[in-house]
């Protein structure tokens, strides 16, 4: 259980960080004129949205594991541990082209009142979930509800709080930061981060 909390911590900050999931409400709060105050009251509404969507999908593959353990017990710690590694493969073969969260359409907010923008940014937040930590719920249904928990809180806790400050600090002046490279390379730290769980999960499971 330890390599699997350890993972999605990892997970969880290098999540919080990515630009692509706190850049665009920064952007659009410059444009809109937005203070500080509004900025992180959204980013706070965003960050929630995005993670529970991300452990709703992810208590539902836990429930899978769980239930795969119970019926198939020999064969689930092989299918937990080549999914881990399954995606980390996956992931750092992606990384080049990583498409996260964009807002491109939610940029053009000209016409739009601010209750519509702020709606728009939390659906599309919504409808975003984090696929990369998902491998880690399924994993750890295979153990038990209480890895689970333990993911799901840690998950929701850094991902929403760590957008939350990064977004203000980057309001601030961060934002002329070269962003770009952590991104870049946000893929392969992830699927590294995936692979090492898989091959921990595999020998201490």
């Amino acid at each position: 259980m330890i390599q699997l909390i350890t993972g999605s911590i990892v997970l969880s900050l290098l999540h919080a960080i990515i630009p692509n999931h706190w850049l665009p409400i920064l952007a659009i709060s410059k444009k809109e004129g937005w203070t500080a105050g509004e900025t992180t009251k959204v980013t706070l509404l965003a960050g929630l949205a995005h993670a529970l969507s991300t452990i709703a999908i992810g208590i539902l593959l836990a429930f899978l594991g769980l239930t795969l353990s119970e019926e198939i017990e020999s064969i689930t710690n092989y299918a937990a541990t080549t999914i881990l590694i399954g995606m980390g493969i996956f992931f750092i073969w992606q990384h080049h082209r990583h498409k996260h969260f964009h807002l491109q359409d939610v940029g053009q907010t000209k016409s739009l009142s601010k209750r519509r923008i702020i709606w728009l940014l939390v659906v599309a937040m919504f409808f975003s979930p984090c696929l990369e930590i998902e491998a880690f719920y399924f994993a750890a249904g295979s153990i038990g509800w209480l890895p689970v928990v333990y993911i799901s809180i840690l998950y929701l806790l850094i991902t929403v709080v760590g957008m939350v400050i990064w977004v203000k600090f980057a309001y601030r002046g961060l934002q002329k930061f070269n962003w770009h490279s952590i991104e870049h390379n946000a893929g392969i730290i992830t699927g590294i981060t995936l692979v090492l769980t898989g091959i921990l999960f595999y020998f201490i499971h």
